[in-house]
């Protein structure tokens, strides 16, 4: 069974580049991966500085090819469990080919669930969007639609106007309060009401949002706040805290409350983006190697205390009768 220092369970932005900073940091790093990037839908990746516009998938492929450089190992495979063993942590995987690691960082990301309206999912990351600091600039001055029905989605309708004057908010099942008309009325935000019933696409492009009662408005993107959900079975068995909305909690460097475990990106932080959860790996990684420096500082003390101790013995031998046992049979290490 390979070991390693840490072994990073998500192979995106923040397990790559945590598996950068420990490469560099010299320590032995495997990068498992089961090659389902939340962003995969994206033909562009913006917003990261330095790298505005990339495909998603080149991004990876550089981050592949960087930690590789470095020794880092990367493994296409899936993780069914992790749990402690004496020495660190074993790695199970669907393959069968187990693992072990001293520390275990998991960047597994998170899935969005969004509406099951016919042509939702095949549009999902193309022009049914959800992030506008993604791609809001891309449909600015557009006509846009917010579809209702999943959490906070008034408030995703308003934050969407500040790319367009032509915002139109489709309520679906949600129940408007009067503040929440008085805000949508102030800032020109059309208010459509009746359920939605599929998006019309006509030459491979949104041209609308076709109602129920066969109503068509007329929209070139649409924006979806998603519930988001963590992919963070692998911490909770663990026994890995939670808050109150079910999120794995860490510290500002990724630390769980599971000793040896640490956690970063999407599957911790639901607002990450690309370049965030990118940071919070590099984060995680240098707590991890402090970590384990103290780790190997404790190691050799106490090696160093055990060997001390053992050239400290007295030779045995008997001395010859009425001679007292000289003191240089005794052997001080030095600096005592």
């Amino acid at each position: 069974m390979s070991t390693y220092d840490v072994v990073v369970i998500g192979g995106g932005a923040s397990g790559l580049s945590a598996a950068l900073v420990l490469a560099r940091a010299r320590r032995t790093v495997a990068v498992i991966d089961a090659g389902q990037p939340r962003n995969a839908p994206a033909a562009r990746m913006q917003g990261f500085l330095s790298r505005d516009g990339l495909p998603p998938s080149e991004l990876l492929a550089a981050g592949r090819a960087e930690i590789s450089r470095y020794g880092a190992k990367l493994i296409a495979g899936v993780v069914t469990d992790v749990y402690r063993t004496d020495t660190g942590f074993r790695i199970e995987r669907a393959d069968g080919m187990p693992l072990s690691a001293r520390r275990v960082l998991v960047t597994t990301g998170l899935r969005d669930e969004i509406p099951d309206v016919p042509g939702v999912r095949e549009r999902w990351g193309r022009d049914l969007l959800h992030c506008p600091y993604c791609h809001g600039f891309e449909v600015r001055d557009q006509p846009l639609g917010v579809l209702g029905g999943t959490p906070n989605a008034v408030e995703h309708a308003l934050l969407v106007r500040q790319w367009s004057d032509d915002v139109v908010y489709f309520p679906q099942t949600d129940v408007l309060t009067e503040d929440d008309v008085e805000r949508l009325a102030a800032r020109d935000i059309g208010v459509v009401v009746g359920a939605v019933s599929r998006l019309v696409i006509r030459e491979d492009m949104l041209r609308g949002v076709e109602l129920e009662d066969g109503r068509v408005v007329r929209r070139t993107a649409v924006f979806v706040r998603p519930h988001m959900v963590p992919r963070s079975d692998l911490l909770t068995s663990l026994g890995a805290e939670t808050n109150n909305h079910g999120w794995v909690t860490v510290d500002s460097t990724g630390r769980s409350s599971v000793s040896g475990v640490y956690a970063a990106g999407n599957v911790t932080n639901p607002r990450a983006q690309v370049i965030t959860a990118a940071g919070e790996g590099s984060a995680a990684a240098i707590a991890i190697n402090a970590d384990l420096v103290d780790e190997d500082i404790t190691a050799a003390v106490m090696k160093s205390r055990a060997l001390a101790t053992e050239e400290m013995t007295p030779d045995v031998r008997p001395a010859p009768a009425g001679r007292a046992t000289p003191h240089d049979s005794y052997r001080f290490v030095r600096g005592s």
